[in-house]
């Protein structure tokens, strides 16, 4: 009662929020007038003049009227196309750093552009954030009209775009792209040697197209860059031919619900005796029950033309919210693999991760974050736990007046399409364009074989057809048309009734304007009629998990105030029945009477299915968030690694940060063998001998007395003596490149001439960087197995999430101490050969000069098309023969690794120096 009250005093917060924005929508209309007058010249020159107001001190809110008063101006002057002031508030909405929930056919391209124009004229680049690359593209074009004429410059990133391609977009006023090419470049920066390699500048501004589909769908799985691991392939195929012998509900067990495969005793026991061993469990055979469990899965979770297609021999996963096709994407963890074991097509290698990160961390890095979609209230509480995001709701331009029929509901699946099918032949009968939705690649095929057997002429959209999406939506509104589509496919295509004039002409070649002419007659005339016969008629076949999807597939009809109508035909075979609500639901149907082949429509179903669709939307929160709280801790991580990447990256005090690391190093060292607060009798002097010798390379005896007294301190001060007395021998050793260096190209305009120190230093940052990434990936291997293990803990009454995050920081501490103490050893054993050294060496052993032995790390990072790589600190000098070589010393197999590490050689650097010596 009190809310009741309280709303009707105040008003509801979406109530409150227009009031607030209205003025502003009326200081944008009072400047019309103004900007109207002006001619081109004049108006494009206002950029110039908000800059440098925004250099004066103005802030951009300040600019706000103006700015969106000049944008709605050059719209309608370049596009014919100007700004609603429902488009206006829109454009508001996302300059505040909120998502604007806007019906389709509302304009939320255009939408965009206010709000890109605003944050651009800072200087720092603003970001839109699109599905696919067709989008993206699209837009930066067509909206790019708008933003050049303004004189702002306009980028796209696209796949398969060159490095240098990529920079140039970026460091436009304006970058259009999509969510997962902005990610990767994220990440693929990160993984550079040369600060000129990166293409990205920052992450100022950023609005999220599809702000659901992208920060909701798309964030249950990170993004990840992999290399592939050389590895034997048949155990999949002969663990794949084995699971046809194991039954289900007997040798294991399927929950849908959850998505997970659990193996009984029996189904243990059969494997055991299949694959002769005696425990499963046993760590030598752990790998078989992998592959078991991955299998399985293959069979039992993942449906070909549903989760995934066939094309040209390759496994490609079918996005389970759009319906697309994903190339390039892989499932983990042996997953992929199983299921092309499962279809008999070639099983590539495992991957390993190079690097990786959530959607939900890559985009909070932005100082400010917006969005924009059709569908979001629905998820406004994660927007606002996730992303600190709010939704505002914006008013349609005009009243829909779509006519949304209650669901049907049948007994069995074939009741359901006979009566979708009896649905599709009356609307095309009277000329009424209908849109099927369906879920999947394979119901789509069902629908379809139908309708041609009924002589029905349809077009059909999902991921095997997915090539002319546009087109085929384009169309979707002409008079008697039945297109059937996966339930997002054709997102971001306006369904225009009486069908597209622009697509069609420009199917015909575009050449002919008059044909054009001709073309928008024939639309015009088709749209009255589309819109006497009810306007187009959305046809769902079965609910989705989230409510959202449901009403993004209605949001296709009535736009605009076109009219239309949609209705879902549903039956207890589908998924979301069978799954979450079959029981309850088939109960209510038992107690209304029904009976096969006919449907039922009562409110009691419906709310029945809203209720399981929460649920479900409930659990995909927990399943995100779960993936977060973990990957809250890698983010920590990762942020601490790429900014000592980036120092060492930038060069700047290279020196320093290699005099701290030799000291932490040196600290290491002491605290394993003489730590501090124990007796000077209890310490490992030979131990601290022995670990300075394998970091130093430097035989030295420490001084008794500092030892017989306990002057640990006085010891460490000696021992770091003789670390920086040889570190400026090594500087002054290193002299001998730079004057070769410097004799070769000292006759170039604009030369610098380098010191020994700077060579050393360029090779040290080498040493460095590629270390971190060593260091950095099998850390993520690490993180990875440790989170696999981590729910156990559970069992023992302990947080899993505490347990990784304490184990995931001591493993990271571990991590960067490695990382310093290699680093100081190469440091301390690389060496220049001199012209000289080489010819004797050459003389004594023909065989050809030795090349630089600090080689790139195994899995070399992928990189963009056309992306330089980096050169070793000294390729210029090489040239002559000049060379640096690590004087490491020959270990046996089984002997202790010459890094340290305490591993076996073979366990370690063996076969890196086999790579190196080939």
């Amino acid at each position: 009662m009190f809310q009741k009250l309280f709303k009707k005093v105040f008003g509801t917060s979406h109530d409150r929020t227009m009031k607030r924005l209205q003025p502003l929508v009326v200081a944008v209309a009072d400047r019309e007038s103004e900007v109207q007058a002006l001619d081109d010249t004049e108006l494009a020159a206002r950029t110039i003049l908000f800059k440098e107001r925004l250099d004066n001190g103005a802030k951009l809110d300040e600019l706000l009227p103006d700015a969106f008063a000049t944008v709605r101006e050059a719209s309608r002057r370049v596009l014919n196309m100007r700004h609603y002031d429902v488009q206006i508030i829109g454009g508001i909405v996302l300059h505040e750093g909120k998502i604007a929930e806007m019906k389709t056919g509302e304009g939320k391209t255009l939408v965009a552009t206010s709000a890109m124009y605003l944050n651009a004229l800072a200087g720092k680049g603003a970001h839109l954030v699109t599905v696919n690359d067709y989008l993206a593209e699209r837009d930066a074009d067509w909206m790019g009209q708008v933003y050049k004429f303004l004189g702002l410059s306009v980028g796209k990133i696209l796949t398969d775009m060159s490095n240098e391609d990529r920079r140039r977009a970026y460091a436009s006023d304006i970058t259009y792209g999509t969510n997962n090419e902005f990610g990767f470049d994220y990440l693929r920066d990160n993984m550079k040697f040369r600060l000129e390699d990166y293409v990205q500048r920052g992450h100022f501004y950023a609005i999220v197209d599809e702000v659901d589909s992208i920060l909701i769908d798309e964030a249950r799985t990170p993004l990840i860059i992999s290399g592939s691991i050389e590895q034997d392939v048949a155990l999949y195929y002969e663990i794949n031919k084995m699971v046809p012998f194991l039954k289900k509900d007997e040798d294991y067990m399927v929950d849908e619900k959850h998505h997970s495969v659990t193996l009984t005793d029996e189904g243990i026991e059969r494997l055991e005796k299949h694959l002769g061993v005696d425990n499963i469990y046993d760590p030598r055979h752990i790998e078989y029950l992998h592959h078991v469990n991955k299998a399985l899965q293959a069979h039992t979770l993942y449906k070909r033309d549903q989760n995934y297609v066939v094309d040209d021999g390759k496994v490609v996963i079918v996005d389970e919210f759009t319906g697309r096709l994903m190339p390039g994407r892989r499932w983990s963890d042996g997953l992929h693999q199983a299921v092309e074991a499962k279809e008999g097509v070639p099983v590539q290698d495992e991957s390993r991760t190079l690097a990786t990160i959530t959607f939900q961390n890559y985009f909070r890095m932005y100082s400010k974050l917006s969005g924009m979609t059709g569908t979001a209230d629905t998820e406004a509480e994660e927007f606002k736990k996730i992303y600190n995001l709010d939704v505002v709701v914006i008013p349609t331009n005009k009243t829909c007046v779509r006519l949304d029929q209650p669901d049907v509901i049948y007994r069995s699946e074939r009741d359901k399409i006979g009566a979708i099918i009896d649905q599709i032949i009356e609307c095309h009968r009277k000329g009424q364009p209908l849109l099927v939705g369906t879920v999947s690649v394979e119901k789509s095929e069902v629908i379809s074989k139908v309708l041609t057997r009924k002589g029905i002429s349809h077009s059909v959209l999902n991921a095997k057809n997915h090539g002319r999406e546009a087109e085929i939506i384009a169309q979707a509104g002409r008079k008697g048309a039945v297109t059937i589509a996966t339930n997002m496919a054709g997102r971001g295509t306006d369904i225009l009734l009486g069908g597209n004039p622009e697509f069609l002409h420009r199917k015909a070649g575009g050449d002919d304007e008059g044909k054009l002419d001709q073309y928008r007659e024939m639309c015009a005339k088709e749209k009255a009629e589309v819109i006497q016969a009810g306007g187009l008629f959305v046809l769902g076949t079965e609910r989705h998990e989230a409510r959202r999807i449901d009403n993004q597939l209605r949001g296709r009809a009535g736009r605009q105030g076109d009219p239309g109508e949609s209705r879902f035909f549903l039956s207890l075979d589908d998924d979301l029945m069978r799954i979450f609500g079959a029981e309850r639901i088939g109960g209510l149907m038992d107690k209304l009477g029904m009976e096969a082949g006919v449907p039922i429509e009562h409110k009691l179903v419906s709310n029945a299915i809203a209720n399981a669709q929460k649920r479900v939307e409930g659990r995909n929160f927990d399943i995100r968030k779960h993936l977060l709280e973990y990957d809250d801790v890698m983010n920590a991580q990762r942020k601490a690694v790429y900014e000592l990447r980036a120092k060492v990256l930038k060069g700047e005090g290279i020196r320093d940060l290699v005099m701290e690391l030799l000291e932490d190093a040196l600290i290491a060292v002491a605290g394993r063998f003489a730590p501090e607060g124990v007796m000077s009798e209890d310490w490992d002097i030979a131990g601290l001998q022995e670990g300075f010798r394998q970091l130093t390379g430097i035989e030295l005896e420490i001084p008794r007395e500092l030892v017989a007294t306990s002057r640990r301190q006085e010891m460490l001060t000696h021992l770091w003596e003789h670390i920086e007395s040889t570190y400026e021998k090594k500087e002054e050793e290193f002299q001998y490149l730079a004057d070769r260096y410097n004799e070769r190209f000292g006759d170039i305009p604009g030369f610098k001439p380098k010191s020994g120190s700077d060579v050393l230093h360029e090779i040290e940052q080498q040493f460095y960087l590629r270390e971190i990434d060593q260091q950095w990936r099998e850390h993520l291997s690490a993180m990875s197995s440790l989170r696999d293990a981590i729910s156990l803990r559970g069992y023992a009454q302990k947080d899993p999430k505490q347990e990784y995050k304490r184990e995931g920081y001591d493993i990271f501490v571990e991590m960067l101490a490695l990382v310093k103490s290699n680093v100081g050893k190469q440091i301390f054993r690389v060496k220049v050969q001199r012209e000289d050294e080489l010819d004797r060496v050459a003389a004594a052993r023909p065989v050809a000069a030795p090349r630089a032995q600090e080689s790139r790390p195994e899995q070399e990072a992928p990189r963009a098309k056309g992306e330089p790589e980096a050169p070793p600190p000294a390729e210029k000098i090489k040239q002559k023969q000049e060379t640096v070589v690590r004087d490491e010393p020959k270990v046996g197999r089984n002997d202790p690794c010459w890094c340290g590490s305490g591993k076996k050689y073979k366990l370690c650097h063996l076969k890196l120096d086999q790579r190196k010596k080939a």
